[in-house]
Protein backbone atom coordinates (compact mmCIF):
# COMPACT_ATOMS: atom_id res chain seq x y z
CA UNK A 1 0.00 0.00 0.00
CA UNK A 2 2.81 2.42 0.91
CA UNK A 3 4.55 1.71 -2.43
CA UNK A 4 1.26 2.44 -4.25
CA UNK A 5 0.87 5.77 -2.46
CA UNK A 6 4.41 6.82 -3.32
CA UNK A 7 3.97 5.81 -6.96
CA UNK A 8 0.62 7.55 -7.22
CA UNK A 9 2.05 10.72 -5.72
CA UNK A 10 4.95 10.69 -8.16
CA UNK A 11 2.56 10.25 -11.09
CA UNK A 12 0.36 13.07 -9.82
CA UNK A 13 3.27 15.52 -9.58
CA UNK A 14 4.56 14.50 -13.00
CA UNK A 15 1.20 15.50 -14.47
CA UNK A 16 1.21 18.98 -12.94
CA UNK A 17 1.98 21.80 -15.39
CA UNK A 18 5.30 23.60 -15.01
CA UNK A 19 3.50 26.80 -14.01
CA UNK A 20 2.09 25.05 -10.94
CA UNK A 21 5.49 24.45 -9.39
CA UNK A 22 6.73 26.83 -6.74
CA UNK A 23 8.79 29.76 -8.01
CA UNK A 24 12.16 30.38 -6.41
CA UNK A 25 12.95 33.59 -4.51
CA UNK A 26 16.13 35.67 -4.54
CA UNK A 27 16.17 37.02 -0.97
CA UNK A 28 19.72 38.33 -0.72
CA UNK A 29 23.02 38.95 -2.47
CA UNK A 30 23.81 35.99 -4.78
CA UNK A 31 20.52 34.24 -4.11
CA UNK A 32 18.95 31.90 -1.52
CA UNK A 33 22.18 30.11 -0.58
CA UNK A 34 24.45 33.12 -1.17
CA UNK A 35 26.38 31.13 -3.76
CA UNK A 36 25.31 32.64 -7.09
CA UNK A 37 23.53 29.47 -8.21
CA UNK A 38 20.02 29.68 -9.70
CA UNK A 39 18.26 26.35 -9.06
CA UNK A 40 14.86 27.08 -10.57
CA UNK A 41 13.64 24.78 -13.36
CA UNK A 42 11.75 25.54 -16.54
CA UNK A 43 14.39 28.02 -17.76
CA UNK A 44 15.41 28.59 -21.38
CA UNK A 45 18.40 26.60 -22.59
CA UNK A 46 19.21 29.12 -25.30
CA UNK A 47 18.32 32.78 -25.62
CA UNK A 48 15.91 33.29 -28.52
CA UNK A 49 17.16 35.26 -31.52
CA UNK A 50 14.01 37.39 -31.46
CA UNK A 51 14.94 38.64 -27.99
CA UNK A 52 13.43 38.25 -24.54
CA UNK A 53 9.94 39.24 -23.43
CA UNK A 54 9.94 42.16 -21.01
CA UNK A 55 7.14 41.82 -18.44
CA UNK A 56 7.45 45.32 -16.97
CA UNK A 57 9.68 48.31 -16.36
CA UNK A 58 9.49 50.84 -13.51
CA UNK A 59 11.38 54.14 -13.11
CA UNK A 60 13.74 54.32 -10.11
CA UNK A 61 16.71 56.41 -9.02
CA UNK A 62 20.41 55.65 -9.28
CA UNK A 63 22.34 52.93 -7.50
CA UNK A 64 24.67 49.95 -7.74
CA UNK A 65 22.58 47.72 -5.48
CA UNK A 66 20.86 44.69 -6.93
CA UNK A 67 17.23 43.75 -6.29
CA UNK A 68 15.91 41.09 -3.94
CA UNK A 69 12.77 39.12 -4.81
CA UNK A 70 10.63 37.35 -2.21
CA UNK A 71 7.11 36.10 -2.83
CA UNK A 72 5.12 38.65 -4.79
CA UNK A 73 7.47 41.54 -4.00
CA UNK A 74 10.69 43.08 -5.28
CA UNK A 75 12.93 45.16 -3.00
CA UNK A 76 15.58 47.55 -4.30
CA UNK A 77 17.39 50.65 -3.03
CA UNK A 78 18.26 53.87 -4.82
CA UNK A 79 19.41 57.47 -4.36
CA UNK A 80 17.62 60.63 -5.40
CA UNK A 81 18.72 64.28 -5.31
CA UNK A 82 17.07 67.66 -5.83
CA UNK A 83 18.97 70.67 -7.17
CA UNK A 84 22.35 69.17 -6.27
CA UNK A 85 25.15 67.79 -8.43
CA UNK A 86 27.82 65.22 -7.79
CA UNK A 87 31.51 66.16 -8.20
CA UNK A 88 32.64 66.26 -11.83
CA UNK A 89 35.02 63.33 -11.32
CA UNK A 90 33.74 60.07 -9.79
CA UNK A 91 37.02 59.83 -7.86
CA UNK A 92 36.36 63.13 -6.10
CA UNK A 93 34.60 63.03 -2.73
CA UNK A 94 32.11 65.75 -1.98
CA UNK A 95 29.29 66.27 0.52
CA UNK A 96 26.14 66.09 -1.57
CA UNK A 97 22.70 66.39 0.08
CA UNK A 98 20.76 63.32 -1.05
CA UNK A 99 18.09 60.86 -0.06
CA UNK A 100 18.31 57.09 -0.13
CA UNK A 101 15.21 54.98 -0.59
CA UNK A 102 14.17 51.39 -0.01
CA UNK A 103 11.52 50.57 -2.60
CA UNK A 104 8.99 47.73 -2.60
CA UNK A 105 7.40 46.80 -5.94
CA UNK A 106 4.85 44.26 -7.09
CA UNK A 107 6.83 41.39 -8.63
CA UNK A 108 4.15 40.69 -11.24
CA UNK A 109 3.57 44.26 -12.44
CA UNK A 110 6.40 46.46 -11.14
CA UNK A 111 3.91 48.81 -9.52
CA UNK A 112 5.20 50.57 -6.36
CA UNK A 113 3.77 49.28 -3.08
CA UNK A 114 5.73 51.35 -0.53
CA UNK A 115 8.96 53.27 -0.08
CA UNK A 116 11.11 54.23 2.87
CA UNK A 117 13.04 57.45 2.28
CA UNK A 118 15.64 59.09 4.49
CA UNK A 119 18.11 62.00 4.12
CA UNK A 120 21.74 61.15 3.50
CA UNK A 121 24.83 63.28 2.80
CA UNK A 122 26.86 61.52 0.12
CA UNK A 123 30.63 61.66 0.67
CA UNK A 124 31.69 58.57 -1.28
CA UNK A 125 33.66 58.17 -4.48
CA UNK A 126 31.51 56.90 -7.36
CA UNK A 127 28.41 58.35 -5.68
CA UNK A 128 25.65 56.96 -7.91
CA UNK A 129 23.77 55.31 -5.06
CA UNK A 130 23.57 52.41 -2.59
CA UNK A 131 25.77 49.37 -3.10
CA UNK A 132 24.19 46.64 -0.97
CA UNK A 133 21.39 44.34 -2.08
CA UNK A 134 18.58 44.25 0.52
CA UNK A 135 18.37 41.08 2.62
CA UNK A 136 14.82 39.80 3.14
CA UNK A 137 14.17 37.37 5.98
CA UNK A 138 11.11 36.33 7.98
CA UNK A 139 8.93 39.26 6.92
CA UNK A 140 11.65 41.87 7.40
CA UNK A 141 13.90 43.80 5.01
CA UNK A 142 17.45 44.64 6.09
CA UNK A 143 19.01 47.49 4.13
CA UNK A 144 22.49 49.05 4.35
CA UNK A 145 23.10 52.35 2.57
CA UNK A 146 26.32 53.79 1.17
CA UNK A 147 26.88 56.05 4.18
CA UNK A 148 26.18 53.39 6.81
CA UNK A 149 22.44 53.77 7.44
CA UNK A 150 21.27 50.32 8.53
CA UNK A 151 17.52 49.65 8.65
CA UNK A 152 15.25 46.79 9.59
CA UNK A 153 11.89 47.40 7.90
CA UNK A 154 8.60 45.55 7.81
CA UNK A 155 8.37 43.85 4.42
CA UNK A 156 4.61 44.35 4.38
CA UNK A 157 4.47 48.15 4.78
CA UNK A 158 8.03 49.51 5.07
CA UNK A 159 7.67 50.69 8.65
CA UNK A 160 10.92 50.98 10.61
CA UNK A 161 11.40 48.24 13.19
CA UNK A 162 14.89 49.38 14.19
CA UNK A 163 17.79 51.31 12.71
CA UNK A 164 21.47 52.04 13.30
CA UNK A 165 23.83 54.71 11.98
CA UNK A 166 27.09 52.80 11.76
CA UNK A 167 29.43 55.80 11.57
CA UNK A 168 27.80 57.51 14.55
CA UNK A 169 27.19 54.40 16.65
CA UNK A 170 30.73 53.07 16.23
CA UNK A 171 32.68 56.35 16.13
CA UNK A 172 33.85 55.91 12.54
CA UNK A 173 35.40 59.15 11.32
CA UNK A 174 34.67 58.77 7.62
CA UNK A 175 32.82 56.54 5.20
CA UNK A 176 34.94 54.00 3.29
CA UNK A 177 36.08 55.58 0.01
CA UNK A 178 33.60 53.59 -2.08
CA UNK A 179 30.93 53.44 0.59
CA UNK A 180 29.54 50.69 2.77
CA UNK A 181 29.33 47.89 0.21
CA UNK A 182 29.50 44.58 2.12
CA UNK A 183 26.08 42.95 1.84
CA UNK A 184 24.79 42.06 5.35
CA UNK A 185 24.41 38.37 6.19
CA UNK A 186 21.57 36.78 8.19
CA UNK A 187 22.67 33.85 10.36
CA UNK A 188 20.27 32.45 12.94
CA UNK A 189 19.21 35.34 15.17
CA UNK A 190 22.03 37.58 13.91
CA UNK A 191 22.63 40.15 11.20
CA UNK A 192 26.36 40.20 10.50
CA UNK A 193 27.81 43.41 9.05
CA UNK A 194 31.26 44.70 8.17
CA UNK A 195 31.41 48.06 9.95
CA UNK A 196 35.03 49.18 10.42
CA UNK A 197 36.84 50.99 13.20
CA UNK A 198 38.75 49.81 16.25
CA UNK A 199 37.56 46.35 17.32
CA UNK A 200 34.38 46.75 15.24
CA UNK A 201 35.41 45.62 11.77
CA UNK A 202 32.79 42.88 12.09
CA UNK A 203 29.66 43.36 14.19
CA UNK A 204 26.72 41.03 14.81
CA UNK A 205 23.34 42.60 15.56
CA UNK A 206 20.23 40.98 17.00
CA UNK A 207 17.81 40.50 14.10
CA UNK A 208 14.79 41.51 16.15
CA UNK A 209 16.14 44.55 18.00
CA UNK A 210 19.35 45.76 16.36
CA UNK A 211 21.20 45.33 19.65
CA UNK A 212 24.89 44.50 19.31
CA UNK A 213 25.66 40.86 20.10
CA UNK A 214 29.40 40.78 19.48
CA UNK A 215 32.23 42.63 17.76
CA UNK A 216 35.57 41.53 16.34
CA UNK A 217 38.75 42.69 14.60
CA UNK A 218 39.83 46.19 13.62
CA UNK A 219 39.78 47.97 10.28
CA UNK A 220 41.11 51.49 10.53
CA UNK A 221 41.91 53.37 7.36
CA UNK A 222 40.28 55.10 4.40
CA UNK A 223 38.72 51.86 3.17
CA UNK A 224 37.55 50.61 6.56
CA UNK A 225 36.60 46.92 6.38
CA UNK A 226 36.86 46.86 2.59
CA UNK A 227 34.02 45.85 0.31
CA UNK A 228 33.78 42.05 0.30
CA UNK A 229 30.62 40.55 1.84
CA UNK A 230 30.67 38.14 4.80
CA UNK A 231 29.98 34.47 4.11
CA UNK A 232 29.86 31.33 6.26
CA UNK A 233 31.44 28.04 5.19
CA UNK A 234 32.05 24.77 7.01
CA UNK A 235 35.50 23.24 7.32
CA UNK A 236 37.09 20.86 9.83
CA UNK A 237 33.63 20.37 11.35
CA UNK A 238 33.32 24.06 12.25
CA UNK A 239 31.11 26.76 10.80
CA UNK A 240 33.53 29.55 9.87
CA UNK A 241 32.56 33.15 9.13
CA UNK A 242 34.98 34.39 6.46
CA UNK A 243 35.86 38.05 6.96
CA UNK A 244 38.15 39.15 4.16
CA UNK A 245 39.45 42.55 5.24
CA UNK A 246 42.07 44.76 3.52
CA UNK A 247 44.89 43.32 5.65
CA UNK A 248 43.99 39.64 5.99
CA UNK A 249 41.63 36.77 5.32
CA UNK A 250 40.05 35.87 8.66
CA UNK A 251 37.78 33.13 9.95
CA UNK A 252 35.54 33.79 12.96
CA UNK A 253 33.16 31.75 15.06
CA UNK A 254 29.82 33.20 13.87
CA UNK A 255 28.24 32.63 17.29
CA UNK A 256 30.79 34.60 19.30
CA UNK A 257 33.05 36.53 16.93
CA UNK A 258 36.10 34.67 18.22
CA UNK A 259 38.94 34.64 15.67
CA UNK A 260 39.62 31.06 14.55
CA UNK A 261 42.48 31.87 12.18
CA UNK A 262 43.94 34.68 10.12
CA UNK A 263 46.17 34.79 7.02
CA UNK A 264 47.88 38.04 6.12
CA UNK A 265 46.99 39.39 2.66
CA UNK A 266 47.40 43.15 2.27
CA UNK A 267 45.22 44.52 -0.51
CA UNK A 268 46.03 47.84 -2.19
CA UNK A 269 43.26 50.48 -1.99
CA UNK A 270 41.24 48.09 0.15
CA UNK A 271 39.78 46.49 -2.99
CA UNK A 272 38.38 43.36 -1.39
CA UNK A 273 35.17 43.40 -3.43
CA UNK A 274 34.49 39.81 -4.62
CA UNK A 275 33.19 37.32 -2.06
CA UNK A 276 35.52 34.58 -0.82
CA UNK A 277 34.78 31.23 -2.45
CA UNK A 278 35.06 27.72 -1.00
CA UNK A 279 35.30 24.43 -2.85
CA UNK A 280 36.06 21.44 -0.64
CA UNK A 281 39.22 22.30 1.28
CA UNK A 282 40.04 25.29 -0.96
CA UNK A 283 39.27 28.93 -0.15
CA UNK A 284 39.80 31.50 -2.90
CA UNK A 285 39.93 35.30 -2.92
CA UNK A 286 40.83 37.71 -5.71
CA UNK A 287 41.63 41.44 -5.79
CA UNK A 288 42.18 43.94 -8.61
CA UNK A 289 45.72 45.02 -7.78
CA UNK A 290 47.00 42.09 -5.74
CA UNK A 291 45.48 39.24 -7.69
CA UNK A 292 44.39 35.82 -6.45
CA UNK A 293 45.18 33.95 -3.26
CA UNK A 294 44.30 30.29 -2.81
CA UNK A 295 44.25 28.88 0.71
CA UNK A 296 44.02 25.24 1.74
CA UNK A 297 41.73 24.74 4.73
CA UNK A 298 42.82 22.39 7.48
CA UNK A 299 40.82 19.21 7.84
CA UNK A 300 41.35 18.52 11.54
CA UNK A 301 40.90 21.95 13.14
CA UNK A 302 40.21 25.52 11.96
CA UNK A 303 43.18 26.90 10.07
CA UNK A 304 44.56 27.50 6.59
CA UNK A 305 47.82 27.48 4.66
CA UNK A 306 48.71 29.30 1.46
CA UNK A 307 48.53 27.01 -1.56
CA UNK A 308 49.44 29.56 -4.25
CA UNK A 309 49.32 33.26 -5.00
CA UNK A 310 49.01 34.95 -8.38
CA UNK A 311 51.28 37.69 -9.65
CA UNK A 312 51.37 40.05 -12.60
CA UNK A 313 53.73 42.57 -14.19
CA UNK A 314 51.07 45.23 -13.66
CA UNK A 315 47.31 45.54 -13.25
CA UNK A 316 46.73 44.68 -16.91
CA UNK A 317 49.41 42.11 -17.70
CA UNK A 318 48.31 39.28 -15.45
CA UNK A 319 48.18 35.51 -15.76
CA UNK A 320 45.80 34.83 -12.88
CA UNK A 321 42.54 36.46 -11.89
CA UNK A 322 42.55 40.08 -10.69
CA UNK A 323 38.84 40.76 -10.18
CA UNK A 324 37.47 44.22 -9.40
CA UNK A 325 33.86 43.30 -8.49
CA UNK A 326 32.40 40.00 -9.72
CA UNK A 327 32.55 36.92 -7.51
CA UNK A 328 34.22 34.00 -9.33
CA UNK A 329 33.12 30.36 -9.42
CA UNK A 330 35.04 27.21 -8.49
CA UNK A 331 33.67 24.31 -10.52
CA UNK A 332 35.21 20.84 -10.89
CA UNK A 333 38.76 21.91 -10.15
CA UNK A 334 38.63 25.11 -12.20
CA UNK A 335 38.06 28.80 -11.49
CA UNK A 336 35.90 30.95 -13.75
CA UNK A 337 35.89 34.71 -13.30
CA UNK A 338 36.46 38.16 -14.79
CA UNK A 339 39.91 39.75 -14.59
CA UNK A 340 41.08 43.37 -14.29
CA UNK A 341 40.44 44.48 -17.88
CA UNK A 342 37.39 42.38 -18.68
CA UNK A 343 39.14 39.11 -19.47
CA UNK A 344 36.77 36.23 -18.74
CA UNK A 345 39.20 33.53 -17.63
CA UNK A 346 39.46 29.90 -16.66
CA UNK A 347 42.24 28.87 -14.26
CA UNK A 348 43.29 25.57 -12.75
CA UNK A 349 42.25 25.67 -9.10
CA UNK A 350 45.22 23.66 -7.82
CA UNK A 351 47.88 25.90 -9.37
CA UNK A 352 46.35 29.11 -10.72
CA UNK A 353 47.58 28.29 -14.22
CA UNK A 354 45.51 30.02 -16.88
CA UNK A 355 43.62 27.68 -19.23
CA UNK A 356 41.89 30.22 -21.49
CA UNK A 357 40.49 33.74 -21.69
CA UNK A 358 37.69 35.44 -23.64
CA UNK A 359 37.00 39.15 -24.20
CA UNK A 360 33.65 39.06 -26.00
CA UNK A 361 31.48 38.34 -22.94
CA UNK A 362 32.37 41.59 -21.19
CA UNK A 363 32.74 43.69 -24.33
CA UNK A 364 36.40 44.27 -23.51
CA UNK A 365 37.25 43.44 -27.12
CA UNK A 366 35.45 46.63 -28.21
CA UNK A 367 36.03 48.97 -25.27
CA UNK A 368 38.29 51.97 -25.75
CA UNK A 369 39.41 51.59 -22.15
CA UNK A 370 38.52 48.24 -20.60
CA UNK A 371 39.90 48.98 -17.12
CA UNK A 372 37.44 47.56 -14.58
CA UNK A 373 35.33 46.02 -17.37
CA UNK A 374 32.81 43.93 -15.52
CA UNK A 375 30.35 41.06 -15.86
CA UNK A 376 28.42 39.15 -13.20
CA UNK A 377 28.19 35.35 -13.44
CA UNK A 378 25.25 33.24 -12.26
CA UNK A 379 25.35 29.47 -12.60
CA UNK A 380 22.27 27.60 -13.81
CA UNK A 381 22.65 23.86 -14.21
CA UNK A 382 25.49 23.25 -16.70
CA UNK A 383 25.65 26.83 -17.98
CA UNK A 384 26.00 30.41 -16.85
CA UNK A 385 24.00 33.57 -17.22
CA UNK A 386 26.39 36.50 -17.64
CA UNK A 387 25.19 40.07 -17.07
CA UNK A 388 27.77 42.41 -18.58
CA UNK A 389 28.25 46.14 -18.11
CA UNK A 390 26.68 46.95 -21.50
CA UNK A 391 23.33 45.78 -20.11
CA UNK A 392 23.44 42.49 -22.03
CA UNK A 393 22.41 39.11 -20.67
CA UNK A 394 24.43 36.24 -22.12
CA UNK A 395 23.82 32.52 -21.78
CA UNK A 396 27.00 30.48 -22.15
CA UNK A 397 28.74 27.27 -21.23
CA UNK A 398 32.03 27.71 -19.38
CA UNK A 399 34.19 24.60 -19.33
CA UNK A 400 37.92 23.88 -19.31
CA UNK A 401 37.57 23.48 -23.08
CA UNK A 402 36.48 27.09 -23.54
CA UNK A 403 33.65 29.62 -23.80
CA UNK A 404 30.55 28.62 -25.78
CA UNK A 405 27.97 31.38 -26.18
CA UNK A 406 24.34 30.24 -26.41
CA UNK A 407 22.86 33.63 -27.15
CA UNK A 408 22.62 37.14 -25.78
CA UNK A 409 19.97 39.83 -25.43
CA UNK A 410 19.99 43.40 -24.20
CA UNK A 411 18.11 43.97 -20.94
CA UNK A 412 18.63 47.70 -20.41
CA UNK A 413 20.87 50.53 -21.46
CA UNK A 414 24.07 51.36 -19.57
CA UNK A 415 23.58 54.65 -17.72
CA UNK A 416 26.64 54.91 -15.46
CA UNK A 417 30.10 56.26 -16.24
CA UNK A 418 33.47 54.57 -15.80
CA UNK A 419 36.67 54.96 -17.76
CA UNK A 420 35.00 57.08 -20.43
CA UNK A 421 32.37 54.44 -21.21
CA UNK A 422 28.73 53.82 -20.25
CA UNK A 423 28.24 50.98 -17.76
CA UNK A 424 25.79 48.99 -15.65
CA UNK A 425 27.39 47.75 -12.44
CA UNK A 426 24.36 46.31 -10.64
CA UNK A 427 23.94 42.58 -10.02
CA UNK A 428 20.60 41.21 -11.29
CA UNK A 429 18.25 38.91 -9.37
CA UNK A 430 17.02 35.63 -10.85
CA UNK A 431 13.65 34.47 -9.54
CA UNK A 432 10.18 33.40 -10.67
CA UNK A 433 11.71 32.28 -14.00
CA UNK A 434 12.65 35.89 -14.67
CA UNK A 435 15.64 38.18 -14.42
CA UNK A 436 15.20 41.44 -12.51
CA UNK A 437 17.81 44.02 -13.54
CA UNK A 438 18.31 47.72 -12.88
CA UNK A 439 20.33 50.70 -14.03
CA UNK A 440 20.30 54.31 -12.79
CA UNK A 441 16.91 55.02 -14.35
CA UNK A 442 14.72 51.94 -14.19
CA UNK A 443 14.28 48.36 -13.06
CA UNK A 444 13.01 45.75 -15.51
CA UNK A 445 11.61 42.24 -15.27
CA UNK A 446 12.28 39.93 -18.22
CA UNK A 447 10.96 36.39 -18.60
CA UNK A 448 13.45 33.53 -18.93
CA UNK A 449 10.81 30.80 -18.89
CA UNK A 450 11.16 28.12 -21.54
Amino acid sequence: MRRFLLTSTAVLFSLLPVAATIADDWPQWLGPQRDGVWRETGIVERLPEKGLARKWRTPIGAGYSGPAVVGDRVFVTDRVTTDTKDPSSPFERGAVPSSERVLCLDAATGKPIWEHKYPCIYTVSYPAGPRCTPTVHDGKVYSLGSEGHLFCLSASDGKVIWSRELKKDFSIRSTPVWGFASHPLVDGNKLICFVGGADTAVVAFDLATGKELWRALSAIGPHGPGYSPPVIYEAAGFRQLIAWLPDAVNALDPETGKVLWSKSFTVKEGLTAPMARQSGDLLFVTAFYDGPLMLKLNGDKPGATELWRGKGKNERQTDGLHSIMPTPFLVDGHIFGVCSYGQLRCLKADSGQRVWENLTATGADKARNARWANAFLIQHQDRFFIANEQGDLILAKLTPQGYEELGRANLLKPTGQAGGRQIVWSHPAFAHRCVFARNDEEIVCVSLAE
